[in-house]
Protein backbone atom coordinates (compact mmCIF):
# COMPACT_ATOMS: atom_id res chain seq x y z
CA UNK A 1 0.00 0.00 0.00
CA UNK A 2 1.55 3.23 -0.92
CA UNK A 3 1.15 5.80 1.98
CA UNK A 4 0.04 9.40 0.29
CA UNK A 5 2.12 12.37 1.56
CA UNK A 6 0.60 14.95 3.84
CA UNK A 7 0.47 18.33 2.19
CA UNK A 8 1.63 21.65 4.04
CA UNK A 9 -0.43 24.08 4.98
CA UNK A 10 1.53 26.21 2.36
CA UNK A 11 0.92 23.71 -0.35
CA UNK A 12 -2.58 23.42 0.71
CA UNK A 13 -2.83 27.68 0.80
CA UNK A 14 -1.32 27.68 -2.51
CA UNK A 15 -3.64 24.91 -3.67
CA UNK A 16 -6.98 26.81 -2.53
CA UNK A 17 -5.48 30.03 -3.29
CA UNK A 18 -5.12 28.75 -7.01
CA UNK A 19 -8.49 27.32 -7.29
CA UNK A 20 -10.32 30.70 -6.15
CA UNK A 21 -8.37 32.46 -8.63
CA UNK A 22 -9.47 30.42 -11.26
CA UNK A 23 -13.15 30.63 -10.36
CA UNK A 24 -12.06 34.36 -10.70
CA UNK A 25 -11.03 34.43 -14.22
CA UNK A 26 -7.69 35.36 -12.83
CA UNK A 27 -4.74 33.93 -14.16
CA UNK A 28 -1.63 34.51 -11.61
CA UNK A 29 1.00 33.11 -9.86
CA UNK A 30 1.46 32.00 -6.36
CA UNK A 31 4.12 31.65 -4.01
CA UNK A 32 3.54 31.01 -0.32
CA UNK A 33 5.80 31.61 2.87
CA UNK A 34 5.39 29.25 5.73
CA UNK A 35 5.81 30.85 9.23
CA UNK A 36 7.62 34.36 7.92
CA UNK A 37 5.75 36.48 9.64
CA UNK A 38 4.52 35.94 13.05
CA UNK A 39 3.44 32.32 12.07
CA UNK A 40 1.07 33.45 9.73
CA UNK A 41 1.55 31.91 5.97
CA UNK A 42 2.40 34.75 3.40
CA UNK A 43 0.26 33.81 0.13
CA UNK A 44 2.40 36.26 -2.38
CA UNK A 45 0.11 36.87 -5.63
CA UNK A 46 1.57 38.40 -8.97
CA UNK A 47 -0.45 38.67 -11.85
CA UNK A 48 0.23 40.31 -14.85
CA UNK A 49 -2.81 42.68 -15.60
CA UNK A 50 -4.98 41.98 -12.49
CA UNK A 51 -3.53 43.37 -9.79
CA UNK A 52 -6.04 46.40 -9.59
CA UNK A 53 -8.64 43.63 -9.24
CA UNK A 54 -7.27 42.11 -6.82
CA UNK A 55 -6.09 44.43 -4.34
CA UNK A 56 -9.48 46.28 -5.03
CA UNK A 57 -10.30 50.42 -3.64
CA UNK A 58 -7.98 50.72 -0.42
CA UNK A 59 -7.17 47.08 -0.17
CA UNK A 60 -11.47 45.87 0.29
CA UNK A 61 -10.63 42.87 -2.21
CA UNK A 62 -7.59 42.09 -1.02
CA UNK A 63 -8.89 41.42 2.05
CA UNK A 64 -11.31 39.98 1.53
CA UNK A 65 -9.56 37.16 -0.73
CA UNK A 66 -7.25 36.77 2.48
CA UNK A 67 -10.64 36.02 4.92
CA UNK A 68 -11.64 33.47 2.20
CA UNK A 69 -8.88 32.23 1.72
CA UNK A 70 -8.43 31.72 6.00
CA UNK A 71 -11.67 30.26 6.04
CA UNK A 72 -11.47 28.09 3.44
CA UNK A 73 -7.77 26.63 4.81
CA UNK A 74 -9.80 26.25 8.34
CA UNK A 75 -12.75 24.14 6.51
CA UNK A 76 -9.68 21.88 5.04
CA UNK A 77 -7.54 21.60 7.76
CA UNK A 78 -9.88 21.80 10.59
CA UNK A 79 -7.79 25.03 12.40
CA UNK A 80 -7.65 28.31 11.76
CA UNK A 81 -4.17 29.74 10.42
CA UNK A 82 -3.05 33.17 10.27
CA UNK A 83 -2.91 34.01 6.28
CA UNK A 84 -1.55 37.35 4.82
CA UNK A 85 -2.30 37.84 0.92
CA UNK A 86 -0.15 40.59 -0.89
CA UNK A 87 -0.64 41.63 -4.38
CA UNK A 88 2.71 42.94 -5.72
CA UNK A 89 4.09 44.89 -3.30
CA UNK A 90 0.42 46.68 -1.76
CA UNK A 91 1.41 45.43 1.58
CA UNK A 92 4.87 46.81 1.96
CA UNK A 93 3.13 50.25 0.55
CA UNK A 94 0.67 50.00 3.47
CA UNK A 95 2.65 49.40 5.74
CA UNK A 96 4.86 52.81 4.96
CA UNK A 97 1.53 54.35 4.48
CA UNK A 98 0.59 53.10 8.17
CA UNK A 99 3.96 54.11 9.37
CA UNK A 100 4.28 56.94 8.36
CA UNK A 101 0.49 58.20 9.79
CA UNK A 102 1.90 56.63 13.18
CA UNK A 103 5.20 58.71 13.13
CA UNK A 104 2.58 61.79 12.60
CA UNK A 105 0.62 60.99 15.42
CA UNK A 106 3.30 60.26 17.99
CA UNK A 107 4.81 63.67 16.99
CA UNK A 108 1.61 65.13 17.59
CA UNK A 109 1.31 63.39 21.09
CA UNK A 110 4.68 64.89 22.01
CA UNK A 111 3.95 68.31 20.77
CA UNK A 112 0.64 69.04 22.28
CA UNK A 113 0.41 66.27 25.34
CA UNK A 114 -2.93 65.55 23.45
CA UNK A 115 -4.03 62.01 22.32
CA UNK A 116 -4.60 61.62 19.07
CA UNK A 117 -7.42 59.17 17.59
CA UNK A 118 -6.62 57.49 14.71
CA UNK A 119 -10.27 56.08 12.99
CA UNK A 120 -11.05 53.92 10.28
CA UNK A 121 -8.46 51.44 10.69
CA UNK A 122 -9.41 47.65 9.93
CA UNK A 123 -7.57 45.03 12.87
CA UNK A 124 -4.80 44.35 10.81
CA UNK A 125 -3.90 48.10 10.46
CA UNK A 126 -4.49 48.68 14.15
CA UNK A 127 -1.57 46.08 14.47
CA UNK A 128 0.61 47.41 12.12
CA UNK A 129 -0.06 50.93 13.83
CA UNK A 130 0.84 49.42 17.79
CA UNK A 131 3.37 47.56 16.40
CA UNK A 132 5.80 50.56 14.38
CA UNK A 133 4.83 52.78 17.95
CA UNK A 134 5.84 50.07 20.20
CA UNK A 135 9.66 50.96 20.39
CA UNK A 136 9.35 54.40 21.40
CA UNK A 137 9.64 54.31 24.95
CA UNK A 138 7.80 57.92 25.40
CA UNK A 139 4.90 57.06 23.45
CA UNK A 140 1.87 54.38 24.44
CA UNK A 141 -1.24 52.98 22.06
CA UNK A 142 -4.80 51.23 22.68
CA UNK A 143 -7.96 50.45 20.72
CA UNK A 144 -11.10 51.61 21.90
CA UNK A 145 -14.31 51.36 21.18
CA UNK A 146 -16.26 48.25 20.21
CA UNK A 147 -16.78 46.62 16.66
CA UNK A 148 -17.00 48.44 13.82
CA UNK A 149 -16.83 52.06 15.81
CA UNK A 150 -13.04 50.38 17.54
CA UNK A 151 -10.11 52.92 17.03
CA UNK A 152 -6.79 53.63 18.21
CA UNK A 153 -5.41 55.87 20.51
CA UNK A 154 -2.01 57.11 20.46
CA UNK A 155 -0.83 58.89 23.64
CA UNK A 156 1.85 59.85 26.14
CA UNK A 157 3.15 56.94 27.87
CA UNK A 158 2.52 56.58 32.05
Amino acid sequence: MVQKKKESKGETAKKLTEELLELMGVAASIEVAEGAENDALVVDVSSENETGLLIGRHGVTLLSLQAAIGMMLKQKLGEWVRVIVNVGDWRQKEEEHLGGLAEAAAERVKTTGEPQPIYNLTPSQRRIVHLKLSTDPSIATESQGEGEERYLVVKKKG
